[in-house]
């Protein structure tokens, strides 16, 4: 039989996936590793170690994560920028201050991806979304829509919609504006 069976262009089509880790009554952990499954693309009949095959995952409330035990007080993050005397660490809590529960989202999914040159593309498609209160409405699909794809300057160039080679951008992404 063929290997090529399978490996079609809708196979390696990427998905979307949103997690509302606020409502989700697993530990930061146990989401942190199936959004890395979700990345790399294990969840897919067609994975390989070596391809990037994974799809876009969207959390949104990462404010409201849970971790289990004193973690939040006692788990450190450690910086160094190679200098003698310049290592800094950083609690949990005090991370969720300064730089929100995206930040420790994304760096406990950075744990759990491989070691080699696709972890960063990997990890450019985890999108983290702060506050959430549960409901969509137009502005939150379009405020959704700009985070995502970050206007044209999105890393990856070749998913925005292209016609005659040049970039198309719905007309959803702009807010329409009504006259009452």
């Amino acid at each position: 039989m063929s290997q090529a069976v399978g490996r079609t262009r809708l196979a390696y089509s990427r998905t979307w996936h949103f997690i509302d880790v606020g409502t989700d009554p697993r530990p930061l952990g146990r989401i942190a590793s199936s959004i890395a499954v979700f990345l790399m693309g294990k969840n897919k009949p067609i994975w390989n170690p070596s391809t990037d095959c994974g799809d876009y995952v969207v959390a949104a409330g990462c404010h409201d994560l849970h971790t289990t035990g004193q973690k939040r007080l006692q788990k450190q993050y450690y910086s160094h920028t190679t200098r003698p005397g310049s290592l800094k660490q950083m609690s949990m809590d005090r991370m969720f201050e300064k730089w929100g529960g995206g930040e420790v989202l994304r760096r406990a999914v950075r744990g759990m991806l491989p070691k080699n040159r696709l972890r960063d593309k990997r990890l450019a498609r985890l999108k983290g979304i702060g506050h959430y209160d549960g409901t969509f409405t137009e502005q939150t699909l379009i405020f959704l829509f700009r985070i995502v794809f970050e206007g044209t300057a999105h890393p990856y160039n070749a998913n925005l919609v292209k016609f005659d080679g040049k970039t198309h951008i719905p007309d959803s992404a702009e807010p329409k504006k009504t006259s009452t």
